[in-house]
């Protein structure tokens, strides 16, 4: 890979195991989390299995994330793996659609965490709740600013704040749940169709994974511990997402649940009655999780441009870098975009412009993540390993198989974003082609430059 222009401050290895295995948290558990059993409750308790299988699937795609991470160690992540593996095409459509993912799940992101804010101070009137959301999308952007080391410390605080009222609900729930509550196994239509409509609305809550790999030149000593942040940081959340599921099924009648707006305050309210305290407790916890997320997210928006910008595939702009190290163009453009979504999702209904914005995300990281699946899987079978060594062939047959699992994973998250989003994501990824065409021309053009230069300097 390219270097960046001489002179220009380098990446700087500030995130240890805990940083980056919380980044990894950080960013896959956020506001939804706090939403998920009612949204799946619908479906009957079949929901819970489709926890189970989404989650086992997420943890082999953080494995292969891990694996690739050993071979290619680079900021970039999918982007990285996309380009080396399948060219330069596939390379920029990765990044674009991975950058894409980036702010607008921010986007999403904030006006969820606006509506637990509200739980806790109250915000009248649209202007205020304006203020909030937008003041949060750059208050991350300045946590970044300041340093990936400070955004780090975020990450780990945040995420050790938000685990403790989920813990808390997910095992000791466990002892007060009764049979009765969890209602039918299936509410509607057949089991098959159910479990794949309950994932598809859980397919989102996984999006994350490979957020230690996108800033691997920022993670001390990347190729091992990008592997296990990666891992330990999925592993942890499927744990705390599945127990905490079964917690709430458990505690709250189904009827009930069905129609919960705070499942988790309800399923503290039924293990100590007459708790007050229990909607503003869940509701404070959110909001930590939310404002970790977004500094998490936010982070890893400018690594994706910058990985593509010193191969000259997104603008050389990206590639500046303030005193910190930190990729500043990138993090304001992310901000910039981010807000402008926001902005419009208060000209309409926000219920619905956060599901539409939330399946769209899923679709836009479906494409890094098949790509990125898809180049382990072509290693594997060129290469039998990341260094060219011939492999026991046990090993390389669970290798294939959890890569093969990993690439029919995301084609599934694609079918479970729906039609619509499929349609706006395909618009986006297109719309990235004329900025592909005008970076391959700039540097057709510059190589032309160069070839008529030394021409001339030989004449001379």
């Amino acid at each position: 890979m390219a270097d960046a222009a001489s002179g220009e401050p380098q990446p700087r290895r500030v995130l240890g195991l805990p940083g980056a295995t919380a980044l990894v948290m950080g960013n896959v558990i956020g506001v939804g989390v706090f939403q998920l059993p009612a949204a799946i409750a619908g479906y009957g308790t079949i929901g819970i299995v489709a926890f189970v299988v989404v989650s086992i699937c997420s943890v082999l795609l953080a494995v292969v994330f891990g694996w690739l991470a050993r071979r290619l160690p680079h900021t970039g992540g999918p982007y990285v793996y996309a380009r080396d593996a399948f060219g330069e095409l596939t390379g920029f459509l990765t990044a674009w659609s991975y950058w894409i993912t980036s702010w607008a799940s921010n986007g999403a992101l904030v006006v969820a965490w606006a509506g637990y804010v509200n739980v806790l101070v109250p915000l009248h009137g649209k202007g205020p709740n304006l203020v909030v959301t937008i003041g949060a999308l750059w208050l991350a952007v300045l946590a970044n600013l300041a340093g990936v080391r400070g955004a780090g410390v975020i990450a780990v605080v945040t995420t050790v704040l938000k685990f403790v009222p989920l813990v808390l609900v997910a095992f000791i729930g466990l002892f007060f749940i009764k049979k009765d509550n969890f209602g039918p196994f299936v509410a509607h239509g057949g089991a098959i169709g159910s479990l794949s409509a309950a994932a598809a609305v859980l397919m989102f809550s996984f999006l994350g994974v490979e957020s230690a790999t996108v800033a691997a030149e920022e993670v001390h000593d990347p190729r091992r511990n990008v592997l296990r942040a990666t891992v330990a940081g999925t592993v942890a959340a499927a744990v705390v997402y599945v127990v905490g599921t079964i917690s709430v099924f458990g505690l709250v009648p189904h009827g009930t649940l069905e129609h919960s707006t705070a499942p988790y305050a309800d399923a503290a309210h039924a293990m100590i009655p007459g708790w007050s305290g229990a909607d503003e407790t869940m509701a404070a916890a959110a909001v930590i999780s939310g404002a970790g997320t977004l500094v998490g997210w936010t982070l890893i928006s400018a690594r994706m441009p910058y990985a593509a910008a010193r191969d000259s595939l997104f603008p050389g702009m990206f590639l500046r870098r303030n005193r910190r190290g930190v990729p500043w163009i990138g993090l304001v453009a992310a901000g910039a975009l981010a807000s402008g979504i926001t902005l419009l999702n208060y000209t309409g209904g926000l219920q619905a412009a956060f599901t539409a914005l939330a399946l769209l995300t899923t679709f836009t990281a479906a494409v890094p993540y098949v790509f990125s699946a898809a180049a382990q899987l072509l290693w594997l079978l060129t290469d039998h390993g990341p260094v060219g060594r011939p492999e026991a062939a046990v090993r390389f047959a669970r290798d294939i198989v959890v890569s093969a699992i990993a690439v029919a994973f995301t084609i599934w998250l694609v079918a479970g974003a729906g039609y619509s989003a499929v349609y706006q994501g395909v618009l986006l990824l297109f719309a990235g082609i004329p900025v592909y065409v005008f970076m391959r021309w700039r540097a057709a053009r510059a190589a032309v430059l160069r070839g008529e230069d030394a021409e001339k300097s030989q004449i001379e």
